[in-house]
């Protein structure tokens, strides 16, 4: 059975900086691909960023593009999350998922194990 669990959300002010990690585990976790999500409130959950485990590459979402970086240590296998200049925008559930069938995506349904998420609060 595959496990994801996430850590390492926290309040930070606007324009500062949070690392979220993910731990994953399980059968075939070396070739799935790894995706981060957020949900904010009163709005639908949406893809952030994932990299794939087969090769390191990587995708993101528009909104997050040049201030999020996702990033895997293979040894331990998890992945992180490095949020940089933060706005409040960014307030939201932040959610890990592992799909370990695909290459890289951020389809949300076709992630079939999720974290229990995260919460990341950009305030002053």
């Amino acid at each position: 059975q595959v496990q994801v669990v996430e850590s390492g959300g926290g309040l930070v002010q606007p324009g500062g900086s949070l690392r979220l990690s993910c731990k994953v585990s399980g059968p075939d976790i070396e070739r799935a691909c790894i995706g981060w999500f957020r949900e904010a409130p009163g709005k639908k959950r949406e893809g952030v960023a994932a990299i794939s485990n087969r090769d390191d590459r990587t995708l993101y979402e528009d909104p997050v593009k040049g201030r999020f970086t996702i990033s895997r240590n293979k040894a331990t296998n998890t992945v992180f999350l490095q949020m940089t200049s933060l706005t409040p925008d960014d307030t939201a559930v932040y959610y890990c998922a592992a799909d370990p069938t695909s290459y890289l995506h951020t389809v949300q349904e076709w992630y079939g194990y999720w974290g229990q998420g995260t919460q990341v609060t950009v305030s002053s």
